[in-house]
């Protein structure tokens, strides 16, 4: 007689065990899974907030440079008119000095027999209108003004005969200039640069 063995509940059974081992491995899969998503995302959070706090640094740094570069300009505007003053009190100086020079140059080029009628300036440019007992005179004159260390470039614009009071004078137009002084003859002081933002 043969002996039968059931072994269906045996494969029920293993299959059950099979079944269990999947759904535990599945399971343990899906917490790894998980746990890696978790860990992935918490590090990307980390990388963004390190790179949030370096762009919030950057965008303070910025502001202050902002504030600086502001600043910078501020001070170039004040050295500009600064110098801009500097310049203008050195020509004042200049024109005082100038005024001087001219005045004293004529008294002592003028030769005797020749009279100023009017004198007039025009930055370093000098127009003479006067009378002269002789034309000869005039050439003198033209002669001192050449001389001179202060004035330059004389140039006889007319010269014609009159009568005044009874005497037969020489009526003259000239032309001289001022010579440049050491301090207009120097080169300007070099402009601040503009700072690029």
């Amino acid at each position: 007689m043969s002996i039968r063995v059931n072994l269906l509940p045996h494969r029920e059974e293993r299959r059950k065990a099979q079944r269990k081992q999947l759904g535990i491995l599945a399971g343990m899969v899906a917490v790894l899974a998980i746990a890696i998503v978790v860990l992935v995302h918490g590090v990307i959070a980390g990388y963004i907030a390190v790179q949030d706090d370096r762009n919030a640094f950057l965008k303070k740094e910025n502001a202050i440079l902002d504030k600086q570069i502001a600043e910078i300009k501020k001070l170039q505007g004040e050295i500009a008119a600064l110098l801009a003053r500097k310049q203008v009190i050195e020509r004042l100086q200049t024109d005082r000095a100038q005024a001087v020079h001219l005045l004293d140059q004529l008294v002592r080029q003028m030769p005797d027999g020749v009279y100023m009628r009017t004198v007039q300036q025009k930055g370093r440019g000098i127009t003479l209108n006067g009378y002269s007992q002789s034309n000869a005179r005039v050439s003198t004159l033209m002669r001192n003004i050449s001389a001179s260390q202060y004035l330059e470039h004389p140039v006889l614009v007319e010269i014609k005969a009159v009568t005044i009071g009874g005497k037969r004078l020489s009526e003259f137009t000239m032309r001289l200039s001022l010579k440049a002084t050491q301090t207009e003859t120097k080169t300007p002081a070099p402009k601040a640069k503009a700072v690029k933002k």
